[in-house]
């Protein structure tokens, strides 16, 4: 870092109150280091940001500690060494990106492996952001971010008619409130053209032609027609179910613990339950990318973790709700929101977020009351007409992984031969996934890896329509068929006991209560589980072959039960305990 920019950050640090601090700079390549000790988190992660934002900044490395609200500390479970595989390449994370790799990689006579800490794939940000594929219009123009997320969009479609997802155009309207914000809406325009992106701005009047449910009072907005939908998890399942059934291996419940390396190359990939030897690593784990990265050598980025909140409302409530996704661009921004707008899902529930906090714990997905206040005060003014509490059904949470710079970080590792981190995939990596796959395989063959294609690849993947869409004829011809289809497991969504059934033997099977939820949707409706959850667990429980005591809810920690009741000590016995 030039003798200026060392001067300019330490100018901004002063600004934000943090000169007191004894804080540490070094900088080479582009590649900025912080360290020192500050009182909170909040105030280590705006050193970080203050560094990411200088122009020639690269990247960055936060290892300021906070007194209070700092990182909790990290339990690493026991690798074990013993060798049970080897792979030509090791994906270590399957959410919608490394699933995404994987079946593109499944495409050439390689042996794959993908390594998942969690029961299921898409456990992470996968299975909770809002499911929109964006037009790359926000992005920076000439970013990773952008270029990608352009090139994601224009492969998005065809991705999801081969694997037999959900997608539906949606258009994007961003709008203002006020006279003296139209100017930012030119602004937005600007960018998205220089982006080559489809962009329209309208009036009230069009607007109001367009979606009569939006407010009144919207003095214009921007209409992004190339934004969609599609349903995240159901995606990063289908990548994965088509990489499968072209030869890639799986394995859930699979902790990364170690890298080992033989003559500065990777030669062996350490987890929970044995190691893998293989040449190439991909390093796909979202927020814990850092950390994987960390094995390779000293840190090249920083990931900090950052919670987004959304509500989901009741479907019966869509009527009279904007069909159109929509945002609001405001002068003054919320640093508590990424813009996130109102939308309904590819299954027809609206929704609103998401919030963004910035978090030290990359396993808080808890949700706030203000969080769920600021999204409703935030997104009301829209839809004056639509009753948003006496409407929502559930909520939830998921972490990004963001970097200092807030870009992408795909690259080669510098301290180890054969590993290519992909890290700081936040917004846009769901609607990215297709164009960072490509990204990938390109690194892979300028590291040396043969890329030879398979004769007999099959990119398509089929999924049975749900019962609950087929016509009365078709439903009672799959009853005659097999009767379980006739004994209704979830009232809310319609979910038959043979779909249960299905989703439990599946190629990627449901091994868990959310597992079977993100296949069926079963306790996704409008009771959320109140009334199929008695119903639901003695079939897990019947088609896995475990105990009803044995099923949880998402994986190892999250037991449904403690105990039969029949086993509960007696008075006598639990006085004497």
């Amino acid at each position: 870092m030039t003798r200026d920019l060392t001067a300019l950050l330490r100018e901004l640090l002063a600004e934000n109150g943090l000169e007191k601090y004894d804080l540490q700079i070094s900088e080479e390549q582009g590649l900025v280091h912080l360290s020192g000790a500050v009182e909170s988190w909040e105030q280590a992660v705006t050193a970080g940001h203050l560094a990411g934002g200088i122009r020639g900044v690269r990247g960055v490395v936060n290892e300021i500690t906070a007194a209070e609200g700092g990182p909790p500390p990290y339990n690493a479970p026991a690798g074990n060494p013993a060798v049970i595989g080897k792979a030509d390449v090791v994906i270590v994370g399957a959410g919608v990106v490394g699933a995404a790799i994987a079946r593109e990689l499944s495409r050439f006579n390689l042996d794959l492996v993908v390594l998942e800490k969690e029961a299921d794939v898409a456990c992470g940000a996968s299975r909770a952001n809002n499911g929109m594929v964006h037009s790359g219009i926000v992005q920076e123009p000439g970013s990773l971010r952008s270029r990608l997320n352009l090139r994601g969009n224009a492969l998005f479609e065809n991705v999801c008619r081969e694997l037999d997802v959900p997608f539906q155009r949606c258009n994007l309207a961003v709008a203002v409130f006020k006279e003296e914000e139209l100017f930012l809406l030119e602004l937005l325009k600007a960018r998205g053209e220089m982006s080559g992106i489809p962009v329209e701005l309208v009036g009230p009047e069009k607007l109001a032609s367009m979606e009569p449910s939006l407010s009144p009072e919207i003095k214009g907005a921007l209409l992004a027609p190339t934004t969609a939908m599609t349903c995240p998890y159901k995606l990063t399942i289908a990548y994965a179910e088509n990489a499968i059934a072209n030869g890639a291996r799986f394995y859930l419940n699979t902790e990364v613990t170690s890298l080992e390396r033989e003559n500065d190359s990777i030669y062996k990939v350490v987890t929970s339950r044995g190691s893998f030897l293989t040449k190439y690593c991909i390093n796909a784990a979202g927020v814990y990318a850092g950390r994987i990265a960390e094995m390779a050598g000293p840190p090249e980025f920083t990931i900090h973790p950052r919670k987004g909140e959304l509500i989901i409302f009741d479907r019966e409530s869509a009527f009279g709700h904007a069909a159109m996704a929509t945002g609001i661009l405001e002068m003054t921004r919320d640093p508590h929101t990424k813009g996130g707008g109102t939308m309904i899902t590819v299954d027809g529930n609206p929704e609103w977020g998401p919030t963004a906090f910035e978090i030290s714990d990359p396993e808080d997905t808890s949700v706030t009351r203000e969080g769920l206040e600021r999204i409703i005060n935030k997104f009301a003014p829209l839809l004056p007409g639509f009753d948003a509490r006496n409407s929502i059904i559930t909520y939830f949470a998921g972490v990004r992984a963001a970097t200092y710079t807030e870009d992408f970080h795909i690259a080669p590792s510098k301290h180890l031969q054969g590993l290519i981190h992909v890290a700081g995939i936040q917004s846009p990596g769901l609607a990215a996934a297709p164009a960072i796959a490509e990204m990938v395989l390109r690194l892979l063959a300028e590291e040396g890896l043969t890329l030879e294609e398979k004769e007999n690849f099959n990119p398509r993947r089929h999924e049975n329509p749900p019962f609950n869409s087929l016509s009365t004829r078709e439903q009672n011809k799959l009853i005659q068929e097999d009767p379980r289809y006739g004994h209704i497991v979830c009232r809310c969504e319609h979910v038959t006991e043979k779909e249960i059934v299905d989703a439990l033997h599946r190629p990627l099977p449901a091994l868990t209560l959310d597992a079977v939820k993100r296949r069926t949707r079963a306790g996704m409706g409008r009771c959320q589980g109140g009334f199929c959850l008695p119903r639901l667990l003695p079939i897990i429980s019947r088609e896995l072959g475990i105990p009803l005591e044995k099923v949880t809810k998402s994986g190892p920690g999250s037991p449904l039960f403690s105990r039969r009741t029949k086993e509960l000590p007696s008075r006598e016995e639990a006085s004497a305990q």
